[in-house]
Formats: structure tokens, C-alpha cells, sequence
């Protein structure tokens, strides 16, 4: 089970590494042109709330509520009432995404008012053009999240999740080729449009491959077909859900509009920086993941389904908590190497920095909530995770508004660290009750193992970035991430953990 669970983890890991890569450079190239401006302001803004529609009806929600129910399909033989149901999923997606769409378009101005209340002026009036442009891409995105659902189902996880980077390139594209001819406001407006463009790449290089396991599609809005009552009794609480922690990035943004210009611009680069190993570690663990776990569950293996639930938690620790430690340690060389460029200066990266190192606190709670969220899925409880994410995001709100009266931006991404631990702990404690212990005694040892590991390796890349100070910010990024993941490895693989090993046999072969 271990290994081929592992194989499919990889998969998906691989895919998000695709994009994630991409995302960095993408990013890059706008500190570039953007900085830390009121212009990188709205577009940060602008983003907000698209995403969380796309959150609350994509990827998140649908994978929890869609795939538990075409997997059992499967599972039990149904072949052909798990087409039916992918095609009747396939058409509401459509009729949602078109209505979300539109309205999103005229209430523009209203939605900048709830995101950005602290806007005004020129930057107000650029977020709403640019809400109005980027509101239709992610109708088009939630739709290559149903791609999604049926190709991890069917264990095809490397395209869907590198899909996303056809969404980077076409960004990527813009930016260079009219970075020389545009500037400011106009620039904006053209990056909005090659995201559209990129969210229409994103979806076709999925639906040649989803339409031939799905053999077909038959599109219906029926609610008569076999599933379609499961997955909506199952979906509208996951939504809610997902509303609640949409809420929590939306109280980011809001909280940001009122620390000045630069502050949500600031937010995002460290976002981008601390999604990464929540991405290609939490995600890909949660995805592979779920498929099994609602198999697991199908046949009633709580057994089966505990040890999945462990072996994924054992497997972001061990990749998640260093991370968190090297954030810490070599954040400010990290965000220089990266993003220090044109109107991106080292001020910016020493405010950023302060921002990660934040965020880097929370790592292991934010990457590990989409895991056990997925081990209720998967017994079929969708309202638990709600009821745990409403009262972490209040805790969020609440320790970062204090805070951030003290520590600017840097308190907001404490507010969500606090809220993470709180969401997953409760997450754990829940499940516990149902399956028995998931976090053992031989689970608490391996911990052990990886903070020292996190602590030497710390040590070591702290001591190589001083030694390095004087030297250009790219040899001390570079240089200390080797040290650290070089000490990290050592220190593991002699208090003998099992990802290490798997590690160092998987780097042989």
C-alpha cells in the first residue's frame, strides 16, 4: 500500500512542481514590472474573489463531494451510471459557472467594495475593470476542476495538476511581450486578459483525456441520475465550508486594503512562497489520497483507511516542518533570489521575508487540514470539517486583526497560523472518535526525528547564509538550501525515519 500510495503522491507532486515552477517564474517577471505598486495592489485584489468562487465550486469542493461518489460507481462495477453522473456533474457546472459569471460582471464595483474597502481613487477603479475582465476565467477554471475529479479518479493525476501551468505561460507571455510597450494601469488590464486566455489552455489540454474515460459525454440536469442527490447533499456542505475558509483569505485582503500600499501585493508574494510545500506536499498527499480512502471506505476497511490517514500525515511532516524551518532561517536570501527586481527592492524583500517567516509558522496545520478533511469525506461526513473551518477562520480573523496593529501584515499570517493548528487539531480528534488512533506512538517518534533534522539543518544554513552575506543573494539561497537539505537528510535517514529511506532509495534509482 505504502508504495503505490507514494507512486501516486509523486504523480501529483510532480504535476503541482510543473506549475508551482512556472508560478515562480510568473511572479517573478511581475515584481518586475509591478513591485510592490497600487497597481499590484488591485490585481492582487482582483484575483481575490474569483478564486474563491473557483475554490468554493472547483477543485476543493468537487473532489470532496464528487469524487467519493464516482469512485464507489467504479468500484461496485457501474460503469455506465458513473458516466451519467460525470455528464449531469459536467452540465450543473456549466449553469453555475455561466450564472456566477455574469453576476460577477455586474456587481463588479460592489465586489471591490467587500474585498478592498480600503481602495479608493485610481486603485479602486483598476480593481473593478479588472474584477470585470478575470470574472468569466474562472467559470472556465471550475469546469477543468471537473476534468479534474474524473482523471484523479481514474488515477491520472500528472495532467490535471500540471494543467494549471498552461494558466502561468499565458500570463508569462503577456508580461514579456508587452511589459516593453505598456506600463501601470494598461499593463494590468493586459495581464487580466492573458489570464483568461491561459484559464481556456488550461481546460483543453484536459478534455481530450477526461472525455475518453468518461467514453462519452451525455449532458443532463436531471436530478434522477443515479449520484446526482449524493454528491449535492454531499457538495452543498463542503461549500459552505469552503466558504468559510474563502472568507478567511477575503479578511486577508480586507485587513491588507487598510495597512497601505504594498501591503496585499506583500501578502501574495509570501503566499505564493508558503503555498508552495502545502501544494506539492498537502495537496498531493490529500489528492492522491482521497480516491482511496472512499474506496476504503466503500468496502468498510477502517483499518485500511487509518493506516492511509497515518502514512500521509508521517509524509508531510517529513517534508512540510523543513520546509517551515528553511523559510525561517533563509527567507529573506529565498525572497531576493526571486523576486528582487526592476520595482522590486530590498526593502520589499525584508518586508516579505517577515511576511513568510509568518506563514511558515502555520505550514504544517494548513498542509495537513486537506488530508484528514479528506478521511471525513471519505466516511461520508462533509458537515464536520465545516462547523471545525468556521471556528478556526473566526480565530484566524480575529488573532490577525490584533496583530496586525503591532506587525503590519506579518500578524495576518500569524492570524491564519493560529487558525490552521486549531482546524487540524479538532480535524484529528473528530476522526479519531470514528477509526480509531490515526497519530500513534511510533507516529510521535518519527516527529522527534524530523525536528531535529529541521533544527540541525537549520543551524547549518543559518551558519552557510552568514558566512555568505557579502556574496550576491542567489550563492547564499543556493549554498544554504544545499547545506540544509544535506544535514536535513543526514540527521533523518541515522534516526532511521521511513521517508528518508524511501528518499535515498528512490534518488539511487
Amino acid at each position: 500500500m505504502a508504495q503505490s500510495q507514494g507512486q501516486l503522491t509523486a504523480r501529483v507532486a510532480a504535476g503541482i512542481l510543473v506549475t508551482r515552477v512556472l508560478g515562480f517564474v510568473r511572479e517573478r517577471v511581475f515584481a518586475h514590472y509591478f513591485g510592490n505598486s497600487a497597481t499590484a495592489d488591485a490585481f492582487r485584489a482582483a484575483l481575490r474573489i474569483p478564486n474563491a468562487i473557483r475554490n468554493l465550486l472547483g477543485e476543493g469542493t468537487l473532489s470532496a463531494s464528487f469524487i467519493p461518489v464516482y469512485a464507489g460507481m467504479l468500484e461496485r462495477g457501474e460503469t455506465d451510471e458513473a458516466r451519467r453522473l460525470a455528464g449531469a456533474v459536467a452540465s450543473w457546472l456549466m449553469l453555475l459557472t455561466a450564472l456566477t459569471a455574469v453576476a460577477g460582471i455586474l456587481l463588479a464595483p460592489l465586489v471591490t467594495d467587500i474585498v478592498a474597502p480600503g481602495f479608493d481613487g485610481r486603485t479602486r477603479d483598476l480593481t473593478v475593470r479588472l474584477v470585470e475582465i478575470m470574472f468569466p476565467m474562472f467559470g472556465i477554471i471550475i469546469l477543468s476542476a471537473w476534468c479534474l475529479g474524473v482523471l484523479n479518479t481514474h488515477r491520472r493525476f500528472f495532467l490535471s495538476y500540471a494543467a494549471p501551468s498552461m494558466w502561468n505561460i499565458a500570463q508569462i507571455a503577456t508580461l514579456l511581450g508587452l511589459g516593453g510597450v505598456l506600463t501601470g494601469a494598461r499593463l494590468a488590464v493586459a495581464l487580466a486578459v492573458g489570464a483568461v486566455v491561459g484559464s481556456v489552455l488550461q481546460l483543453l489540454v484536459q478534455l481530450p483525456m477526461t472525455l475518453r474515460l468518461v467514453r462519452g459525454f451525455t449532458g443532463s440536469l436531471s436530478l434522477e441520475v443515479a449520484g446526482v442527490r449524493p454528491v449535492v447533499r454531499a457538495w452543498v456542505p463542503v461549500v459552505f465550508g469552503a466558504g468559510v475558509v474563502q472568507l478567511s483569505s477575503i479578511i486577508d485582503t480586507q485587513l491588507g486594503s487598510w495597512l497601505g500600499a504594498g501591503a496585499v501585493a506583500v501578502l501574495g508574494y509570501a503566499q505564493l512562497l508558503a503555498i508552495l510545500p502545502i501544494s506539492l506536499f498537502g495537496v498531493s498527499v490529500a489528492a492522491a489520497a482521497l480516491p482511496e480512502l472512499s474506496r476504503d471506505a466503500a468496502g468498510a476497511d477502517s483499518e485500511k483507511l487509518r493506516a492511509r490517514l497515518a502514512d500521509g500525515a508521517r509524509r508531510l511532516a517529513f517534508f512540510v516542518l523543513p520546509s517551515a524551518f528553511a523559510y525561517v532561517v533563509l527567507g529573506r536570501v529565498i525572497v531576493s533570489t526571486l523576486f528582487e527586481t526592476g520595482q522590486f527592492g530590498r526593502t520589499d524583500s525584508e518586508v516579505a521575508a517577515g511576511v513568510l517567516a509568518a506563514y511558515a509558522i502555520g505550514l504544517l496545520g494548513q498542509a495537513s487540514v486537506k488530508l484528514f478533511a479528506s478521511g471525513h469525506y471519505a466516511l461520508g461526513d462533509t458537515r464536520t470539517p465545516v462547523r471545525i473551518a468556521a471556528l478556526s477562520v473566526a480565530l484566524s480573523a480575529a488573532v490577525g486583526a490584533f496583530s496586525m496593529r503591532y506587525l503590519g501584515a506579518a500578524g495576518i499570517a500569524l492570524g491564519a497560523a493560529a487558525g490552521s493548528y486549531v482546524n487540524v487539531g479538532l480535524l484529528v480528534v473528530r476522526l479519531e472518535r470514528r477509526v480509531g488512533t490515526i497519530i500513534g506512538a511510533a507516529a510521535r517518534r518519527e516527529l522527534v526525528a524530523v525536528l531535529l533534522g529541521a533544527v540541525a539543518a537549520g543551524l547549518v544554513a543559518a551558519t552557510v547564509a552568514r558566512t555568505l552575506a557579502a556574496q550576491p543573494t542567489w550563492i547564499a539561497c543556493t549554498l544554504g538550501l544545499v547545506g540544509f537539505g544535506t544535514a536535513y537528510g543526514v540527521v533523518t535517514l541515522a534516526a532511521g525515519h521511513p521517508d528518508a529511506r524511501r528518499l535515498v532509495t528512490a534518488l539511487r534509482r
